[in-house]
């Protein structure tokens, strides 16, 4: 992995073989999450300190941060925002952990359906790029010791594991629940506590140190103040090191007597505990306490419950709501019932959906976007709709979410009649309803628009309920199974269905560089031929590649382009000199 094997310094950024870079850096954490695997510290360490001095390596995270990550744009107290590729050589050449940190900027989002705003640390361009390096070696070890029933920020895993995770420990028992809630989780992580769990070679301690310690500069209340605990969002490789200190969790609870079969799901801050007997819960809610009260933190008593999912406990409802799902048994008759694995009659069935705050979120937001599209085209509209209910609807498709689909689609329809009428007060309702509703496969209620800019409107009701398969306990992208994590990818519920099929047809892998496509990477849907060049928008001229790979096609379509125009106009002149009247004189064509 030397320099001179690219001659990097000669070549352009956009013609570098990233496969090969890719591979090789892919290969070295694989080595390392099996060195972890069998327990091999000292040949890990090794394996992990090569990783971050590799050229490779550094080119690789390069990339990620200023080329390939959706906030690149983002800038952090440099007021840097992009790199040209000849900085990009320059930052992977001078890349390396040092002992201090720049600070970090200070943003602040709204959280979702809430007033309060989540405070976000922006890193420069620099520490982003050295984030993505150590994260790149620091992963792999951590993905061998993780527990099996860590969801959250984890490659490969995402909420529909955790909630199928849930239905499995509840479906054939009613059970007690400890609904937890930390309060402040990142913002108050002890930073000693967290270096100590981290326990890495005496190099990357004190980087990480260094990014823990970095001062936060709030331009918008005029603030520099030095950050004295918690783990900065924004950053590369925060998720990473808040997953580490929430590590230990479930096998600190399992190695108390009469605590073994306790089922501990986390995504990230939030989880849940759940045991058949109330005591046992309450043991646990007192375990989880002093545990997190050594990393400094502790459970917000207004937000944390114990719930049942059958019955009332203490005035409570049964059942609870866990990621923007509502998860709760009912009781049922011999023939709605759910049974055993032995055909047993339960008396109950176990049923998720999405939780009416979710549902109240979602209507909220389409009926916002239609207030503020109210002057706009027909198919604007429906093109911001749709990625808005397109994506709710893929999040929720994994769960008994039917019924609710067909209400919002009642509820969007009126909320769409409304946006019709009052762009037309004096026309009568008839000549509205013909002018943006068509018919559609015997469907003669599709919001459609027609001309240059064809496209219809997506209905919830439409999308079909497609169970998910929870991972496998001990799975890792890092164990090789590329065939494994393939097949996961193209049946994620979050993908699109388009986007799915060209994951099967292409077998998982990139068209351009032939590198299967893993969890984190950026996938665009590229035309084969492009459509400026006489191409059709079929799925036979479509084709998946990596963000950075449809890059360097885009250029290469540019002559294609600039050739089928040359070609376009010959013909056109051609067309036009066939149809002029010509006679020949002394063997010379000439005009009449």
């Amino acid at each position: 992995m030397s320099k001179t094997d690219l001659q990097l310094n000669t070549v352009e950024w956009n013609t570098i073989n990233w496969r090969k870079i890719q591979l090789a850096v892919f290969k070295m954490q694989k080595r390392i999450y099996r060195a972890y695997v069998s327990g091999d510290v000292r040949k890990g360490r090794r394996l992990q300190k090569t990783l971050i001095n590799s050229y490779y390596n550094r080119l690789l995270s390069v990339r990620k941060v200023s080329q390939d990550n959706s906030g690149k744009k983002t800038a952090g107290v440099d007021k840097v925002k992009s790199l040209t590729p000849k900085q990009r050589f320059k930052l992977a050449e001078d890349l390396k952990l040092r002992d201090k940190s720049k600070p970090i900027r200070r943003v602040w989002i709204p959280k979702p359906g809430k007033k309060e705003k989540r405070p976000l640390g922006i890193p420069v361009m620099r520490e982003r790029a050295a984030q993505a390096l150590a994260k790149a070696a620091l992963e792999p070890e951590w993905e061998a010791l993780f527990e099996d029933n860590s969801f959250g920020f984890r490659p490969g895993r995402s909420a529909h594991d955790a909630i199928e995770s849930i239905f499995n420990y509840v479906k054939f028992k009613p059970k007690y629940v400890l609904d937890a809630d930390i309060s402040k989780c990142f913002d108050q992580i002890n930073h000693q506590k967290l270096l100590a769990k981290i326990n890495t070679f005496p190099k990357l301690r004190k980087q990480i140190k260094a990014w823990l310690k970095a001062e936060i500069v709030d331009y918008v209340k005029h603030e520099r103040t030095p950050n004295q605990q918690g783990t900065p969002q924004g950053g590369v490789i925060s998720p990473l090191l808040s997953n580490i200190a929430l590590h230990g969790l479930e096998n600190r609870i399992k190695q108390v007597k009469g605590l073994k079969n306790a089922a501990i799901i986390r995504y990230a801050d939030d989880f849940v505990i759940i045991h058949p007997e109330l005591e046992k819960i309450k043991l646990c809610q007192a375990i989880v306490s002093d545990w997190l009260s050594e990393y400094d933190l502790e459970l917000n008593t207004e937000k944390t419950s114990i719930v049942h999912t059958l019955e009332e406990l203490d005035g409570k409802k049964p059942g609870f709501e866990f990621l923007g799902f509502d998860i709760k048994q009912y009781k049922m008759g011999k023939y709605q019932s759910g049974k055993n694995t032995h055909g047993e009659i339960l008396g109950f069935k176990t049923i998720i959906k999405p939780s009416s705050e979710s549902v109240r979120r979602h209507y909220q937001k389409i009926s916002e976007t239609a207030k503020r599209l109210s002057a706009a085209p027909q198919h604007v509209l429906i093109s911001k709709l749709n990625s808005i209910i397109r994506g709710w609807c893929n999040y929720f498709k994994t769960v008994c979410s039917k019924e609710i689909f067909s209400k919002l689609t009642h509820l969007t329809h009126k909320r769409i009649r409304r946006w019709a009428d009052r762009r037309h007060p004096k026309k009568s309702k008839t000549w509205v309803t013909n002018k943006y509703w068509k018919t559609v496969k015997q469907d003669n209620w599709v919001f459609k628009s027609t001309g240059k800019y064809e496209t219809a409107l997506h209905s919830h009701a439409k999308t079909a309920i497609t169970r998910h398969t929870k991972i496998k306990g001990d799975a890792s992208p890092f164990d090789g199974n590329t065939l494994y994590w393939g097949k996961r990818m193209s049946n994620h519920p979050e993908m699109k269905k388009s986007v799915a099929n060209l994951l099967k047809k292409q077998n998982g892998k990139c068209n351009w560089c032939g590198l299967p496509f893993q969890e984190e990477d950026k996938l665009e849907n590229d035309h084969i031929k492009p459509v400026k060049a006489g191409g059709s928008n079929n799925l036979d001229n479509r084709q998946l590649l990596h963000k950075h790979c449809h890059h360097i096609k885009t250029k290469s379509d540019l002559k294609v382009i600039k050739q089928h125009k040359a070609e376009k106009e010959w013909k056109k002149t051609l067309k036009q000199f066939n149809q002029q009247d010509w006679i020949w004189i002394n063997d010379i064509p000439t005009l009449v």
